[in-house]
C-alpha cells in the first residue's frame, strides 16, 4: 500500500501544478486584458483631451483674427483722417506759405 500511497502523492502534486499553472495562465490572461483595456481607455481620453484642447486653440484664433481685423480697420479709418486732415492743412496754408517764401526771396536787404 505505501506504493499507492506515494503514487497518490505524486498524482496530487501534479494535479496541483496543473492547477496552480491555469491560474497563473488565468491571471496573466487577466493582467492582460486589464493592460489593453487602460490603453484604450487611455487612448480615448487622450483623444478627447486633444479634441479640447483644439477646439480651444481654434477658438482663440477665431476671436484673435477677429479682433485683429476689427484693428486694421479701426487702424485704417484712423489714417484715413490723419491724411485728409494734413491734406486740408496743407491746402488751407499752402497760399501763405508760397506768399511768406516769394517775399523772401524777391526782397533784398542789404548787408554792411
Amino acid at each position: 500500500m505505501e506504493v499507492s500511497a506515494g503514487q497518490d502523492g505524486i498524482q496530487r502534486l501534479l494535479a496541483a501544478e496543473q492547477e496552480a499553472q491555469a491560474i497563473v495562465a488565468k491571471a496573466r490572461k487577466a493582467k492582460t486584458e486589464r493592460l489593453k483595456q487602460a490603453k484604450t481607455e487611455a487612448e480615448r481620453e487622450i483623444a478627447a483631451f486633444k479634441a479640447e484642447r483644439e477646439a480651444e486653440f481654434k477658438r482663440k484664433v477665431a476671436e484673435d483674427s477677429s479682433s485683429s481685423q476689427g484693428n486694421v480697420a479701426k487702424l485704417t479709418e484712423e489714417s484715413s483722417k490723419a491724411v485728409t486732415s494734413i491734406q486740408s492743412s496743407i491746402a488751407s496754408k499752402k497760399k501763405e506759405v508760397l506768399d511768406l517764401l516769394m517775399h523772401h526771396v524777391t526782397t533784398v536787404k542789404l548787408v554792411k
